[in-house]
């Protein structure tokens, strides 16, 4: 079981906020390269997967989140999607607004599906 001590968890945490960090800055923290250089194939896969909210409309916090767990999802493929999507859902209910923890389930959501049938 997941508790916040958790070296995965408490990872994870870095690597959210060094996304979003990013976000408002023009250098990116090194810890996230990998994660970043691959933007071009995971923010089109988050913009699909919410087409309501255009990414640069999406909160900030919720982004990062998406980021990292598409990241995982579709890149990394470590971890078992119900893993992954556990803990962005967790990040969202410590890290964002009232709506994040649904929005982020959603969004991650139409991702798996979308893979699953493709």
């Amino acid at each position: 079981m997941k508790t916040a001590s958790d070296p995965r968890h408490r990872q994870r945490i870095r690597f959210m906020q060094d996304l979003f960090t990013a976000s408002f800055q023009k250098e990116m923290p090194p810890s996230i390269k990998f994660i970043w250089d691959k933007l071009g194939e995971i923010d089109p896969l988050i913009a699909a997967s919410a087409p309501e909210w255009p990414l640069n409309k999406l909160n900030p916090i919720d982004l990062a989140i998406l980021r990292l767990a598409v990241y995982e999802l579709v890149i990394d493929k470590k971890a078992p999607y119900k893993v992954i999507i556990d803990e962005a859902v967790e990040l969202a209910k410590q890290f964002g607004g009232d709506a994040s923890p649904a929005f982020i389930n959603g969004a991650l959501g139409n991702i798996i599906s979308h893979d699953i049938s493709t």
